[in-house]
């Protein structure tokens, strides 16, 4: 019996910043860096014109100098208040209740905080002391797709289950002027801030996404590839080169698991745009097809976990014809693929 996805609710950060101000704001703080017109190169390169902050470019925790502390405790109270908001949406999307959730399955990579922001959500939202929960707490960029997954497994194990998703990411408390490699000012120049939520259950609460089967594939020896690391500062992302490469490494995985299938629609992790174009390719798809991962990546950039779930609900305003076969897919940290064969019911 497939998992029916309810379309999601996205809320992203107050602060509307320009790929020129991050462009402006690296050339104010590196002026004299060797590099640093390979560094606005790139910046104009990456595929995305506008982001979301939840406060804003010269604050303390973004461009500014806050240390570990500050950062942590800003990101994970600016994901927290921007998921309850995405959760109530959702529930008046569906029309439930919180009385209604069975479980509450999360991703957060942002700050660490115990307890996270399953158990937070639970006190917000006024879930039932009893929902089961799982918190994805190190998932990062593949979070959502990974939720997803765990929905589906819930509603599996307990048909009936309503399971609620929240995916909650401030990328913007990982941008430090101290980090001046090519690879972290491409970052500083994808990431954004943003929650998003949605609802998972046996039975079709509106048109949207049925999840047929899942796959999940760690690429062996690749877990230098991206990682996070933690200083006085804050937390940082910190990639190698082969990271530009490793979505490729895995593509010829998942093109095993999908076989001979052909598939009319994707939804596509906007981690650049080389991700988005190899992985339609890889799927059999053009670009039209991934066009709401490239608008995604344009607008609001690179979400992290909550990317996902930000293009599905972008799907639903120009959605494919009913029963259409379709791939969620997306990539992160470990090097890590979260993928889920789909189709289209509305």
């Amino acid at each position: 019996m497939p998992a029916h996805v309810l379309r999601p609710q996205t809320v992203v950060g107050d602060h509307q910043i320009t790929s020129a101000e991050i462009a402006e704001d690296i050339r104010s703080h590196h002026p004299d860096h060797p590099r640093l017109r390979a560094f606005l190169r790139v910046i104009g390169n990456c595929g995305v014109r506008t982001r979301y902050f939840t406060r804003p470019l010269d604050s303390p925790t973004v461009s500014g100098s806050a240390g570990i502390e500050e950062r942590t405790r800003a990101a994970f109270e600016d994901a927290l208040a921007m998921a309850e908001k995405a959760a109530k949406a959702t529930f008046d999307e569906a029309g439930l209740t919180p009385l209604d959730i069975d479980a509450i399955v999360t991703t957060h990579t942002t700050s660490w905080t115990v307890p996270n922001l399953d158990i937070n959500l639970i006190e917000r939202l006024c879930l039932r002391p009893t929902v089961r929960r799982v918190a994805l707490t190190t998932v990062a960029c593949p979070g959502g797709a990974q939720a997803l997954i765990r929905a589906a497994d819930l509603v599996a194990a307990r048909p009936g289950s309503k399971v609620l998703v929240v995916a909650g990411e401030v990328l913007s408390g990982i941008y430090h002027h101290a980090d001046d490699t090519i690879e972290s000012m491409i970052y500083k120049a994808l990431f954004g801030d943003a929650a998003a939520a949605t609802i998972v259950s046996d039975e079709p609460l509106g048109p949207g996404l049925a999840i047929e089967d899942t796959f999940e594939y760690v690429l062996p020896h690749s877990v230098d590839r991206q990682a996070g690391r933690i200083d006085p500062a804050g937390i940082h992302f910190v990639s190698t080169k082969k990271a530009l490469s490793a979505a490729d490494d895995v593509l010829p995985q998942l093109k095993n698991w999908v076989g001979a299938d052909r598939p009319e629609f994707a939804v596509i992790h906007p981690g650049s745009p080389r991700i988005i174009a190899d992985t339609a390719a890889a799927l059999g798809l053009d670009e039209h097809a991934a066009r709401h991962s490239t608008d995604t990546l344009a607008h609001e950039g690179n979400l992290g976990g909550v990317s996902v779930l930000r293009v599905l609900e972008r799907t639903h305003a120009d959605p494919p014809p009913e029963g259409a076969r379709g791939y969620t897919v997306a990539f992160g940290p470990g090097f890590a693929t979260a993928a889920l064969r789909c189709r289209w019911q509305s």
